[in-house]
């Protein structure tokens, strides 16, 4: 077990019933709605952004190669949640396999990209809502606001309701992803999916890959979008009826699903409206039927309207997982501990509001969801790296640690996981490299805070260094 020091603190008897949550409110079917809502909306906007860098043919590639990244990771982080049931999850995952710096590094990843991505998910927002041309409302700052009031208001209500809102609106982003799917099969002409010209002096560029294999290098991060913030149903593991068992089956369930629909959108859209159309979109289901259909489509209005639920689900989701991320590491001590402070309700009411302001300025002012996707899949990737190496670690330290849930293929399954998370990270220097950096210089100023001050700070009592220091106490007993 790696070590490195740290001091706790003492901290008054009522700190822990100050930062409680509302215990059994999930079951696994609830997990897996939690899962897919979370994600739902990269079908609806955002994966086609990597047509403009690599071309279909690009994104294809990019897709596979994320699609087994995340299955890899998803099975290791199926076997750590059933062994430390904990609402810090990844960040609990790594304390335990690579000490506190290696925990607060995935804590903080994970944290950016949970508070980036609402930010680009609520431009996709406004992009829909202007397509749809209600009273002339625009894509804009009210928008993003009204957002963001709305639904971290619903959190603040409580986490059943919010859980049970999250699952209904997610059913009909998946009514609109079937109706889109049957809408579109009798239209596919695979031709269009190659309509975009290769470009002269690029390495490796022909119609399959009309901008090279540095633009399928950069198309990595879009395929990403298909399936980010999966990782975040464990985030939910001290509100789960029953942890060992629902997280595993919860989190495998609702990356099936998502490995469905990214295949069908992948194929179906801009095999429909052509490839070079859909590469820029705000919103491409609807952009899709329209051309199919007519701009006067019913059943385009349909998806831009139960797309709209689409984006919300996710936008909904993982405003809950970031509150949980916060909260966690602000119990612990990692984070200044009032952002831990729960409400009567049990909800983490200063982990909810504070990443919700910034998430908001962040829309508002860059209005860019081509720039904070490739800001938040920077945090996803670098977490993931953090992630596979933790069940590595963990199976060969801790082989007899007990789990409820054990990875087929073990080690090899989250090192091929591993390889592919660290070639997503480098690929996001390949789509922006100032905001990689940028972004990366946050990540560091976060870990000189960790190592200058909070690791003198930290809270024993809290489950994720329970958890840390029983591992050390029985290494030393050996």
């Amino acid at each position: 077990m790696p070590q490195q020091h740290v001091d706790y603190q003492s901290v008054s008897d009522d700190y822990m019933a100050r930062r409680q949550l509302k215990r059994g409110a999930a079951g696994w079917v609830l997990l897996a709605g939690l899962g897919v809502s979370y994600v739902i909306s990269g079908d609806f906007a955002g994966w086609n952004f990597g047509i403009a860098e690599g071309g279909w043919g690009g994104l294809l590639i990019a897709t596979v190669l994320m699609g087994v990244m995340y299955s890899c990771m998803v099975l290791g982080l199926a076997e750590m949640s059933s062994m430390l049931p904990a609402a810090g999850a990844g960040y609990g995952f790594a304390r335990r396999a690579l000490g506190p710096l290696g925990g607060f590094a995935t804590g903080m990843a994970v944290l950016i990209e949970y508070a980036v991505a609402p930010a680009a998910i609520a431009t996709f927002i406004g992009g829909y809502i202007e397509a749809l041309d209600i009273g002339g409302i625009t894509n804009s700052w009210p928008i993003y606001l009204a957002a963001y009031i709305v639904f971290v208001g619903v959190h603040l209500w409580g986490v059943g309701e919010a859980l049970k809102v999250m699952f209904g609106i997610t059913a009909i982003a998946v009514v609109a992803l079937v109706v889109t799917v049957f809408a579109l099969i009798p239209q596919f002409d695979a031709s269009k999916l190659f309509d975009i010209a290769p470009q002269a002096d690029v390495a490796g560029a022909s119609d399959f890959l009309p901008f090279g294999f540095a633009g399928a290098t950069a198309a990595l991060v879009y395929g990403i979008w298909f399936f980010l913030a999966v990782e975040g149903v464990p985030l939910a593991a001290e509100e789960t009826s029953n942890p060992k068992r629902d997280l595993p089956r919860g989190i495998i369930v609702a990356m099936s699903i998502l490995l469905v629909f990214a295949a069908l959108m992948l194929i179906l859209v801009p095999g429909t409206a052509g490839a070079d159309a859909m590469g820029m979109s705000d919103n491409p289901l609807p952009e899709a039927l329209r051309a199919a259909y007519g701009s006067n489509s019913t059943i385009a209005s349909f998806v831009n309207y139960a797309g709209l639920a689409g984006l919300i689900a996710s936008f909904f989701s993982i405003i809950y997982a970031y509150s949980r991320q916060l909260f966690a590491l602000s119990r612990s001590g990692y984070l200044p501990r009032v952002l831990s402070l729960t409400s009567s309700r049990r909800t983490p009411y200063m982990a909810l509001l504070v990443p919700g302001g910034i998430g908001f300025l962040l829309a508002a002012i860059t209005k860019d969801g081509d720039l904070l996707i490739n800001i938040a899949v920077f945090g996803a990737a670098v977490s993931y790296v953090l992630l596979n190496l933790s069940h590595i670690m963990l199976r060969r330290r801790e082989p007899d640690l007990e789990r409820g849930y054990r990875t087929p293929g073990g080690v090899v399954t989250t090192g091929i996981g591993l390889v592919l998370s660290i070639a997503a990270v480098v690929a996001t220097f390949f789509v922006d490299v100032m905001a990689a950096g940028v972004t990366a210089l946050v990540l560091l100023l976060a870990l000189a805070y960790f190592w200058f001050y909070s690791r003198h700070h930290l809270v024993a009592g809290a489950p994720e260094e329970e958890f840390a220091q029983i591992a050390n106490a029985s290494e030393e007993l050996r």
